[in-house]
């Protein structure tokens, strides 16, 4: 079955996803402050992804859209626009898997994601995003090289990849006895809050 991206992904892909990660990123853990607690008058658990392989929750769907490659896919390498994370995230993968990353960043990134980007193994492409477009960019690149477009957040796989953070909040807070009455995720393209959306449903099996 070709991949098609933009299918609705489902509880059970963040089950599945979960399965095929545990062994590759980490189970970050879970904080809790008994003076916010005091504070808000409640039970506040924060889940630091900043403690996470390469820095952020991207590996999470780096490393699960990539597992899912064929090997002929694998052969073609992959491509992607990202400022930083999503690259890292990428390049970091895509070396453990022996899969060629290139990376289209803007030439104004930080320093730091670039030579992160760079030290992981991936080709790093410059753009002016002042004047030129990421999108157009990569996919002309990927139209010549054929490689596979994996995008920062609107794929079915990486936002099932993402939503495994959320899943593990949800078993970690019934862990200690602090069920959730609600989830706030930051928001920037939208794959983390998707994936996130996902878990509860994902955690009670349907």
């Amino acid at each position: 079955m070709s991949h098609d991206p933009q299918r609705r992904p489902f509880s059970v892909d963040v089950i599945q996803a979960m399965e095929r990660l545990k062994s590759l990123v980490r189970r970050t853990p879970v904080l809790e402050s008994e003076r916010l607690n005091e504070k808000v008058g409640g039970r506040v658990l924060i889940k630091p992804e900043c403690l996470q392989l390469t820095g952020s929750f991207k590996i999470r769907g780096a490393f699960n859209r990539l597992l899912l490659l064929s090997a002929e896919e694998r052969k073609r390498g992959i491509l992607a626009w990202s400022a930083g994370n999503h690259a890292q995230a990428l390049a970091y993968a895509g070396a453990k898997l022996g899969v060629r990353a290139t990376i289209v960043m803007p030439a104004d990134a930080p320093r730091a994601k670039i030579e992160g980007t760079r030290r992981y193994g991936a080709q790093v492409v410059f753009y002016d995003r002042q004047t030129q477009d990421r999108e157009s960019i990569g996919r002309t690149l990927a139209a010549k090289s054929g490689a596979v477009i994996v995008p920062p957040y609107e794929d079915a796989d990486v936002i099932a990849g993402q939503g495994t953070a959320g899943l593990e909040l949800l078993e970690d807070a019934a862990a200690r006895n602090a069920p959730l009455d609600r989830m706030v995720v930051c928001v920037g393209g939208g794959g983390l809050i998707a994936g996130c959306a996902l878990a509860p449903s994902a955690r009670r099996g349907h």
